[in-house]
């Protein structure tokens, strides 16, 4: 079959077509004839050698069609997709014709979308519903801070927080970006700066904080919150650099509370991917009710200039590969 291997780690030459063998179908896993896949920043520090493991077939997501499963958890020929349980990093990835992945990391996605559609809902969607309403329980009528709302995370976590009723206040590093988060449902949106607690109108007023910035920000996030609210931090978009003489005594308020979101756990026994209503999303998809078109599509033969785009900061949201142009 045809791929893409990490043939060493570096530019954008390290990524290579070649053909591989196929993956054989193995009790408890399942082969998927793949159709398209989304771009992360995961794999490009992945292919730079900066994360802790890399499979020679990169990619973390994808949709598909079940081309084999022995164990019968899921029907030949039914659509799916497939998100983490080590795609990319400990067992051959997406960027593939075929993939091979834990059941337990397969979940049915039986839609009339197209599969650039699909392809963009797996593994953003998953953690942002995650995020919003398991970490956070956010409802109707709540007020959410999205910090870092114009990555392709926060984007899908301000459509799907505006989908569900809840008033939301978006940041972003700049003020060309405004217009695009308004028109995404944001009732307002704040230049992002490591002290906005000072300067936010809500603060100690807010029910919930969606911190994607990270570690710089995250404990000015948590001065934000009323009593009983909730931030969790989910991404790094400000660096991993840790909380310098961190101490939770005399730097943490009172009554609010924090907790950690990371897509790595799906899959595993207390965060099953069945969890995550993926069908009912594609069906919001296709009725209108939430938008999830990928701000850019490509060709499988395009995968390095998919890179060059995202790794230049230009995506404007989340891009997409397909293995056929539709």
């Amino acid at each position: 079959m045809r791929a893409i291997i990490l043939e060493s780690f570096g530019g954008l030459d390290s990524l290579v077509y070649t053909d591989i063998p196929k993956p054989l179908p193995k009790d408890g896993e399942v082969v998927i004839e793949v159709k398209g896949f989304g771009i992360n920043h995961a794999e490009m520090h992945m292919r730079r050698g900066e994360w802790a493991e890399a499979a020679e077939v990169s990619g973390i997501e994808c949709v598909g069609i079940v081309d084999a499963c022995p164990g019968g958890e899921f029907p030949v020929g039914a659509k799916v997709t497939a998100l983490m349980g080590g795609l990319g990093r400990t067992i051959n990835g997406s960027y593939a014709e075929y993939t091979r992945v834990r059941a337990a990391n397969v979940a049915p996605i039986e839609s009339d979308l197209p599969w650039s559609q699909l392809a963009a809902l797996p593994e953003t969607y998953a953690t942002a519903w995650t995020c919003l309403f398991r970490n956070l329980k956010l409802t109707a009528g709540q007020t959410l801070l999205i910090r870092g709302a114009t990555s392709s995370f926060g984007q899908a976590a301000l459509k799907m927080a505006v989908a569900a009723g809840a008033h939301v206040i978006a940041t972003t590093r700049s003020r060309g970006r405004i217009p695009m988060l308004e028109a995404l449902g944001a009732a307002r949106v704040e230049l992002e700066r490591t002290d906005l607690a000072a300067h936010l109108a809500e603060s100690k007023r807010l029910d919930a904080v969606l911190d994607l910035v990270g570690n710089s920000t995250i404990l000015d996030s948590l001065d934000m919150l009323r009593r009983g609210g909730t931030a969790c931090l989910a991404g790094w978009l400000g660096g991993l650099d840790p909380i310098g003489d961190f101490n939770p005594l005399l730097r943490l308020a009172s009554g609010v509370n924090l907790n950690f979101f990371g897509s790595f756990v799906f899959g595993t026994p207390g965060f099953p991917l069945s969890d995550v209503p993926l069908q009912h999303i594609a069906k919001q998809v296709a009725d209108g009710e939430l938008d999830a078109q990928p701000s850019r599509v490509f060709a499988f033969d395009e995968i390095r200039q998919a890179h060059r785009v995202m790794e230049a900061g230009e995506a404007g949201g989340k891009m997409v590969v397909v293995m056929d142009r539709e």
